[in-house]
């Protein structure tokens, strides 16, 4: 690891503190049973425990270090993604028309279902931007599941930032640690079907159709006022 290498990591170990609306535990961290309530311990096999008391305080340490560097990188990419996605923007803005190779060159937009790629317009990315900039604050004020298609995109996208950051500075992360988000971040989620490769697979409907991307999945599910328009 260079010196470049340990200066991101350490500023990415500064950042865990201001992710506030997830805890460790949801990011993967076993807490310790002696930290548990009766009831909480409650919930875990006899075995679970035992292996959880019997972890090293190096070890424990070292995973409290990983997960820690996992909330700076969520926070870190939260901001890059908004950042980018105007940079999308104003690319979009300087095309007489838009085609999926314009799509396919952007920062963010490529990481959307490439099938709709013709309707990535500046209008579109707009409404995105609202939507990715209220997911992103939920990772500040208390989680909340994605209210719509375009939320459970932007979440996408946001770990696609992650995993780009990951790879170039080759971050001591946990082992799978995105498949551990997305299980928290996109439980039951919908949009998996948008990257299906079965090429014989009926044109998305419903909530998956494009033009429902940004209607809420259920009455009560929040959506920004500006994506609704």
């Amino acid at each position: 690891m260079s010196a470049d290498d340990d200066d991101i990591t350490e500023e990415l170990l500064a950042d865990a503190g201001k992710l506030t609306g997830l805890s460790l535990e949801l990011l993967g961290l076993d807490p310790h049973p002696d930290d548990m309530t009766a009831e909480q311990r409650l919930q875990f096999d006899p075995e679970d425990l035992e292996e959880m008391a019997a972890a090293s305080p190096e070890g424990r340490e070292e995973s409290v270090r990983r997960t820690r560097l996992l909330a700076g990188l969520l926070w870190n990419s939260s901001g890059i993604l908004i950042d980018q996605l105007f940079r999308d923007l104003g690319t979009l803005g300087t095309l007489e028309e838009i085609t999926a190779a314009d799509i396919a060159g952007t920062s963010v937009l490529s990481s959307l279902p490439p099938q709709f790629a013709s309707g990535y317009d500046a209008k579109f990315t707009q409404k995105f931007i609202a939507v990715a900039a209220d997911v992103t604050a939920s990772l500040v004020r208390g989680w909340t599941a994605p209210g719509c298609l375009a939320a459970e995109l932007a979440v996408r996208c946001l770990l696609d930032q992650a995993a780009i950051t990951e790879d170039i500075y080759e971050l001591d992360l946990p082992e799978d640690w995105r498949a551990g988000v997305e299980e928290v971040l996109l439980e039951d989620a919908e949009s998996t079907a948008l990257y299906s490769d079965d090429a014989e697979a009926p044109a998305p409907a419903g909530n998956l159709g494009f033009d429902q991307w940004f209607t809420p999945f259920a009455p009560g599910d929040s959506v920004p006022p500006y994506a609704c328009a």
